[in-house]
């Protein structure tokens, strides 16, 4: 095993995830498999129900697990798929320990943190790296926290037990400068380096968070004060792109450092196919702008993997996309149609994109927005929800079903074309109802998105409860929603799409957890390019 354990401190928001996935990108690089870890404080054992404000989207891993966004940070750096292994959190952690007490699995041993608690986070480590050159695990949050004593002292431990060789402590830290003389001041990260080492870890790579480049002074200060050498201290300055980190620290040959640590050896990276993508991110020939439609506006965290997945888009087509955040909450009034309208015209909107979500609030302004898409020729791509969306808006106005719902919304709707299935209506475990994680679908000949994925087969990623009715199949598609991808029984609707239409596109997936700037999203660069 060779351990990467990326550390913070001073203040949240450095981008450990970020620089865990870039160094994950430069390892990918250099020929070496590995995997990638989260270890998370929090007492929750997923992250299924925590708000989108609080923690931002939810992701969800190939093999049904929930996660926080950073997993998919880790997935769209080094194009591989994850698993629940990767997700560690310590409720799971707890949860085991004590339901291993309860068994009498220990029998009658004294229960305690050092040694059970952290021989289980070894166990999860162990478990997720196998078969794996490198592993490479953030540690959430910053060092010192309360929450945090069991993850670095198990991280601690396996120092001692693999060798020293095999384990490196990268530490990420802000450099901040101080905004009324302008100078750059190292006391914080003197501060961090020394709570580090009382936890007796020493840190072997320091990432330095700045605005700009370091000066050789700062530099060479910097590596006195942590003991490192100068090569050891890397500078992490803004990007205009997150995606230029990895090539910022292969500039520094931070693959090296680690390579001659773990292998005794450098090695060639080569990153120039993902230098030409940044270069068309950063300069575009041609500019769209896109309306994206949701109930979180506030927070772009909350769809970050959509946006990410448009600017994948974005690169492959070298044309800019301006979001403008169409707050459905304002599309539910009586004067909604004006207010779509204005805002369409007035933005230069030439394509809606809306993605998924749960509840039942605002959701007659989502159904007015793809009905104004629909009747306008509006390039319009709906993700989960919207699909359901898109099914209610067609039922009402174009199937003469004005009383068209969703149980979800209504009980008691007279038309449930969105509804349970037979099978879950059954089912009262917590979750239990729930498609979640890699789902196969069957596309149709000649339609829209078997012509994008060229292919007749996919595999889509899923977070959602309710189905389109089989029973409205029929009428649906009689009138002009054609099903146009599905389950292998043909019971669930997995793509809609209407023909005599631009773009008019809806997918039950989401498929923008599968986006990454190597290999962008088919549905994405269909809808840029038909906004186009």
């Amino acid at each position: 095993m060779k351990l990467i354990v990326v550390t913070g401190w001073v203040i949240s928001g450095l981008g450990k995830g970020i620089t865990a996935a870039s160094i994950g990108r430069l390892m990918k690089s250099c020929w070496y498999s590995l995997t990638m870890m989260k270890l998370d404080p929090y007492l929750q054992i997923d992250a299924g129900t925590m708000s989108p404000f609080e923690h931002g989207e939810t992701f969800v891993t190939k093999d049904w697990f929930e996660t926080d966004l950073d997993l998919w940070h880790y997935e769209r750096f080094i194009d591989e798929e994850l698993t629940r292994n990767s997700s560690v959190t310590t409720g799971q952690i707890y949860l085991s320990v004590i339901q291993k007490e309860r068994e009498w699995k220990f029998l009658g041993e004294t229960v305690q943190v050092i040694p059970h608690v952290t021989n289980k986070v070894k166990d999860k480590i162990r478990e997720a790296s196998e078969w794996k050159d490198i592993t490479i695990i953030e540690v959430w949050w910053t060092v010192w926290d309360i929450e945090w004593p069991h993850f670095l002292e198990a991280l601690r431990q396996f120092r001692g037990e693999l060798g020293r060789e095999n384990v490196l402590f990268v530490h990420v830290v802000p450099v901040l400068r101080v905004s009324t003389s302008g100078e750059m001041k190292t006391k914080a990260l003197q501060h961090s380096v020394s709570k580090l080492r009382e936890l007796w870890i020493h840190a072997n790579v320091l990432v330095c968070r700045t605005d700009a480049r370091l000066t050789p002074e700062i530099k060479k200060k910097i590596a006195m004060f942590s003991d490192l050498d100068e090569n050891r201290i890397i500078e992490n300055w803004d990007q205009k792109s997150i995606y230029s980190v990895p090539l910022n620290f292969l500039e520094q040959g931070l693959h090296n450092i680690i390579t001659q640590r773990f292998f005794d050896k450098t090695v060639e990276c080569n990153l120039d196919d993902r230098k030409s993508k940044v270069e068309w991110l950063l300069n575009p020939v041609s500019v769209v702008n896109i309306a994206l439609a949701g109930k979180y506006t506030k927070l772009d965290d909350s769809y970050i993997s959509v946006v990410e997945a448009l600017k994948h888009a974005w690169a492959s087509h070298q044309t800019k996309i301006n979001i403008h955040w169409l707050n459905t909450e304002q599309c539910e009034d009586k004067n909604r149609e004006v207010f779509v309208q204005n805002f369409i015209k007035e933005k230069d909107i030439r394509g809606i994109l809306v993605p998924g979500w749960f509840g039942n609030r605002w959701i007659e302004g989502m159904i007015n927005v793809a009905n104004y898409a629909r009747v306008n020729k509006i390039p319009y791509l709906g993700l989960c929800l919207w699909l359901q969306i898109a099914t209610i808006s067609f039922a009402r106005n174009v199937c003469w079903l004005p009383k068209a719902n969703s149980t979800e919304f209504d009980k008691n709707t007279l038309d449930p074309v969105i509804d349970f299935l037979e099978d879950q209506k059954n089912i009262t475990k917590k979750w239990g109802t729930m498609r979640l994680g890699n789902y196969e679908a069957y596309l149709k000949n000649s339609s829209i998105v078997s012509k994008l994925y060229k292919s007749d087969f996919v595999v889509e990623r899923h977070r959602h409860r309710y189905e389109v009715n089989p029973k409205y199949h029929d009428i649906l598609q009689n009138n002009g929603l054609f099903i146009s991808g599905s389950s292998k029984d043909w019971t669930l609707a997995e793509f809609v799409e209407i023909s005599d239409h631009p773009f008019y596109v809806a997918t039950q997936a989401h498929p923008e957890f599968k986006s990454t700037l190597q290999k962008p999203h088919p549905l994405f660069c269909g809808f840029v390019k038909a906004s186009l």
